[in-house]
């Protein structure tokens, strides 16, 4: 398929291209978290909501993108979303909100995919957060300055984020 080819060029580009100054902020001090997602199952979503929930309770703004495959269901429609459909012959991603949340400058961005996926990395190498929190993937530690294991469910990997991330002072 011609448009993830071009999308791989465009990912790569953006790695080369994107200045933006990566440095952990304190935990405490950290006001806006970005939470990136691909829809899976109600599982997830659900493990999405809650997470959003405990961040917010600690006075964190969170903002979060999910990005719908084909065929998912978007179950309660509570977040901006993108579908591959918006992505161009050429590679290039025609979402509006996913270029506003790429450009938006966060403290934290949480990205909660076990698995890659080009277009959420696409928006990874594109990101002006300040500190990229993902699963670790021996290939993709340069779309990350935080990674954690994949081990367990995704309640799991959300908490691991979480903790690991409140513990940075």
């Amino acid at each position: 398929m011609f448009k993830k080819t071009f999308l791989r060029w465009r990912t790569s580009n953006a790695r080369k291209k994107n200045k933006s100054i990566r440095a952990s902020l304190p935990y405490p001090q950290a006001m806006s978290i970005g939470v990136l997602f691909t829809v899976e199952d109600k599982a997830k979503h659900d493990e999405v909501k809650r997470l959003v929930k405990v961040l917010e309770t600690e006075g964190k703004k969170v903002q979060v993108l999910e990005f719908l495959p084909r065929k998912k269901e978007n179950y309660d429609f509570l977040f901006d979303f993108f579908t591959v459909e918006e992505l161009s012959f050429w590679g290039s991603l025609q979402s509006d909100k996913a270029l506003k949340f790429a450009d938006t400058t966060f403290d934290y961005l949480f990205n909660l995919d076990k698995e890659p996926n080009d277009l959420i990395d696409y928006l990874l190498a594109r990101s002006k957060a300040h500190c990229r929190v993902g699963v670790y993937r021996e290939d993709h530690t340069v779309d990350f300055e935080l990674m954690i294991g994949k081990n367990g469910d995704q309640h799991s990997l959300a908490d691991n984020m979480h903790r690991y991330v409140a513990q940075l002072r």
